[in-house]
């Protein structure tokens, strides 16, 4: 178990109880509370739902594998802001294995491992970092000489709930890209008889698993999610929709090379290959470094890292995304007008056509009449009365 801490938990010791021991005040943890709360969607109001909730808590056990993949998302993570995920993770929770961050290593690894399933069965938290390579009964990568597939399994029986982290534990990342040799798929791919919640990205905010894990232990239920089981408070909405340059692609003012003097104003990023008008991640909201900047405001493009399959799917990087509906709002009026015009005498245009072919349709469908009962009676003429009746 790792413990940073100074003061590490007593045994069965609640979150209340050690936040008191370490000097946290009641004003901070409710303001904590609060930010995760507004951060989950649930407002300012939750707050004290929240924090009844965590005090309670013992302190939750988390198993966090590594499988095919870089490290990245294990150093993302531990690179959060508050309220940070390295003293969510590394302090306030029970991290029992990681193969990067404990000291065990080997066989005494292994042994933790296998210790803290059996000891918290049902009730620990599995985060899952890595693709799991399928060809070639999985070779390409093994762990204490079993596969990565197996290893996934076993320690996703017993888990209450399964959090992958980053672009390969969603759907196989890079490894995944064509022709894929190694077979790379994701964690859903393998674990389907529990809900399994993916932290997209490559790699992703760390500050979402804070958000994550505390929505499970103030809920006791994995947040609600999108079709690729990404937490919707953070992947519910486009970049483009939340971007700071969103008003220059309105306006039609784009960057056409990197460093013109359009860059240098802010200008979008669209045409030099953003994929943010097709990628929906939570990066103009949380940003990086404790919000410092996020890729965007640093000058260059959204990659779409947060899709799956965005390394066939949105390259070349560099290149722009098919035409994205909108127009320049700064466009000169009597082009805007005359293409109005246009649009109007198409439309009415149009409106004729579909006029006509409805009259004639309807004509067509009247019912055919038989030409005999379609004639009329002989006129029948009444007698003049100058013409009958005389008396000779």
């Amino acid at each position: 178990m790792y413990s940073p801490s100074a003061q590490p938990w007593a045994s069965g010791e609640a979150l209340g109880h050690q936040l008191d021991r370490r000097g946290v005040s009641r004003r901070d943890f409710l303001a904590f509370c609060r930010d995760v709360a507004i951060v989950l969607g649930l407002g300012a109001a939750a707050a004290p739902r929240v924090a009844a909730a965590l005090q309670s808590q013992k302190r939750p056990s988390v198993i966090w594998l590594q499988l095919q993949e870089c490290t990245g998302c294990v150093e993302s993570v531990l690179r959060s802001g508050e309220p940070g995920i390295a003293e969510l993770i590394l302090d306030l929770v029970s991290l029992d294995f990681n193969d990067t961050l404990m000291a065990a290593a080997g066989h005494a690894a292994e042994a933790a491992m296998h210790e803290s399933m059996e000891a918290n069965r049902g009730e620990y938290i599995l985060i899952v970092t890595g693709s799991i390579p399928m060809n070639e009964g999985g070779i390409y990568t093994v762990i204490g000489g079993r596969t990565a597939h197996d290893v996934l399994v076993e320690a996703a029986d017993g888990a209450a709930a399964v959090i992958a982290v980053g672009a390969c534990a969603h759907w196989g990342n890079i490894q995944a890209a064509r022709p894929n040799p190694t077979g790379a798929v994701g964690v859903r791919d393998i674990i389907k008889d529990k809900p399994v919640l993916t932290v997209a990205g490559c790699p992703p905010i760390g500050d979402v698993i804070t958000a994550t894990i505390v929505h499970f232990l103030t809920f006791g239920s994995l947040p609600a999610m999108d079709a690729e089981g990404r937490p919707l408070f953070a992947y519910g909405a486009r970049i483009h929709d939340q971007c700071s340059r969103r008003a220059h692609y309105d306006a039609g003012q784009y960057v056409e090379t990197f460093d013109d003097a359009a860059a240098r104003k802010g200008w979008c990023l669209y045409k030099v290959g953003c994929k943010g008008p097709a990628t929906f991640a939570p990066c103009p909201i949380f940003q990086w470094n404790s919000g410092t900047n996020w890729p965007i405001g640093a000058g260059h493009p959204c990659l779409g890292c947060t899709e799956p399959n965005f390394w066939d799917t949105m390259t070349p990087f560099y290149d722009r995304l098919p035409d994205v509906a909108g127009f320049g709002v700064e466009r000169r009026v009597d082009l805007i007008g005359a293409a109005l015009a246009l649009g109007a005498t198409a439309g009415v245009a149009a409106h004729a056509i579909a006029t006509s072919v409805h009259q004639i349709r309807s004509r067509k469908s009247l019912p055919v009449i038989d030409e005999e009962v379609a004639s009329p009676p002989p006129e029948q003429t009444a007698p003049r009365s100058d013409q009958g009746g005389q008396d000779g």
